[in-house]
């Protein structure tokens, strides 16, 4: 199947074309037929002129003969024949029983039909005859006998070939065609400088729309004219500012927002120690406690503790979105990683770790144990045990997985569970975690030039940390 072309380039030179090839094929198609009508009746007059004058000058005795005529001879069909022949001519005269040919034509390539119509007046007839275009002009003379004007029964029958005439039409289709061609080549050029011309602007767009798509904000084309072309260009550049002082206000509104974020973080990791020493000392004491206080010291200590966790995400997002997070690579034995950082949250009976224990990588330590805490952790209070966690290293780089074995994340969630305060399901929005904790995890990969991915399992669900060779 041939794929028409779709680029607004080709269309505009295939549409100019084939306009002016179906006007070259019009003006052509009509010019030949004009010319060859006036050429075919040219050779008509100038053949019935010739019969017509020729007859006029029959001298002997036609038809009902007045007393003293003698009827014509033989001689004088001949002599009337050779008066109406010419150069490539045909003639037959017919004249009741004597009858004259000249050339190679005889009665039987005389058209009945012209034939017939001959006993009227003067008649033309087109004919092909032996592979060759002949033009038969057949009359019957009168005579003018006792004020009446009555046939005679003489009947010529004259052949002109029209191959001169065909040879004028052949070349004059040759020139036409040649003319045609020529137009039409003239046509493509001028399709395509056209073409250039209208698209130049359209190409100039669709470059400062690319730009702008790749943060340029300050692009703008100039103005030329004032057709529609030019209007759009300046719509164009409004366009381009109003987006540039909207980006700038939002830009400037993020970095306010961002600012905000961090200021208040560490402001209150302040009150936050002295909440946390305080909770200490309250849990110290949680049994002297009556009942009723020490379960609100125990919703104390799990808000302290989740708040905690929630400054100290906030901390960690904020130094990611001023880009002034950096990584500290260093070689890393991975199993080792991996086993402390589940240690020494207490998890280490919770997860099974499959690595080996040579397995070394270049890594930041403190990142990566961020990336694995947040994964396992998230297993742990979102998915079901048990939760493995499995390392290995690739042509590439790293590989880690972490597993768990609960009802899964629901499909409509996954595209979101790295978004940032994002938690799957209304029953979690007052559940443990601040909802950054995956969203750190994969800022942290990416810092490392990483990626990590979710896909479902039966049961549960599979998270794939990848980390490339340094």
């Amino acid at each position: 199947m041939v794929r028409l072309p779709t680029g607004l380039r080709a269309r505009l030179v295939i549409t100019f074309t084939l306009v002016a090839v179906t006007a070259s094929v019009l003006v052509a198609t009509i010019g030949f037929e004009l010319a060859k009508s006036a050429l075919v009746e040219r050779a008509e007059d100038t053949a019935v002129d010739v019969v017509e004058r020729e007859l006029d000058r029959i001298a002997f005795p036609i038809g009902r003969l007045r007393p003293g005529e003698a009827p014509p001879t033989a001689k004088n069909l001949e002599e009337l024949g050779q008066s109406l022949d010419g150069p490539g001519r045909g003639v037959v005269v017919e004249y009741r029983g004597l009858l004259y040919a000249d050339g190679p034509m005889t009665m039987d390539d005389v058209p009945n039909e012209l034939y017939g119509r001959a006993k009227q007046n003067v008649v033309t007839q087109r004919r092909v005859i032996h592979n060759e275009l002949w033009l038969i002009v057949g009359a019957e003379v009168y005579r003018r006998a006792d004020a009446v004007v009555e046939p005679t029964g003489l009947r010529t029958f004259v052949f002109f070939p029209l191959r001169d005439e065909q040879s004028r039409l052949s070349t004059l289709r040759s020139k036409l065609t040649q003319g045609g061609a020529s137009i039409v080549a003239i046509a493509l050029v001028v399709a395509l400088l056209s073409a250039r011309q209208v698209l130049l602007p359209v190409r100039r767009l669709s470059a400062a729309a690319q730009a702008l798509g790749q943060g340029r904000l300050d692009t703008r084309l100039p103005v030329h004219g004032q057709d529609e072309l030019a209007e759009l260009t300046a719509r164009f550049n409004d366009a381009a500012a109003a987006l540039e002082l909207s980006v700038s206000e939002l830009r400037a509104l993020e970095a306010m927002s961002r600012r905000f974020v961090a200021d208040v973080s560490h402001e209150l990791r302040t009150p936050l120690t002295a909440m946390t020493a305080v909770a200490e000392v309250l849990n110290d004491d949680l049994e002297r406690l009556p009942a009723d206080t020490a379960q609100a010291v125990r919703l104390v200590l799990r808000e302290v503790e989740r708040l905690r966790e929630l400054i100290e995400h906030l901390i960690e997002i904020s130094r990611f979105d001023a880009g002034t997070a950096t990584l500290n690579l260093e070689p890393v034995n991975v199993a080792e990683a991996v086993h402390g950082c589940l240690d020494v949250r207490g998890w280490g009976e919770k997860v099974a770790v499959t690595a080996s224990p040579g397995l070394t990588a270049s890594l930041d330590p403190r990142r990566f144990d961020v990336i694995v805490a947040n994964l396992v952790g998230n297993a742990l209070k979102h998915g079901g045990e048990p939760v493995t966690v499995s390392a290995r290293g690739t042509e590439n780089g790293l590989e880690v997985k972490v597993r768990d074995h609960g009802k899964g994340i629901p499909p409509e969630a996954l595209p979101h569970v790295f978004d940032r305060f994002f938690k799957a399901g209304a029953g979690r929005t007052r559940s443990q975690g601040s909802g950054l904790g995956l969203a750190i995890a994969r800022a942290n990969a990416q810092l490392h030039g990483g990626t990590i991915s979710v896909r479902p399992q039966t049961p549960g669900t599979l998270f794939t940390v990848w980390l490339p060779r340094a």
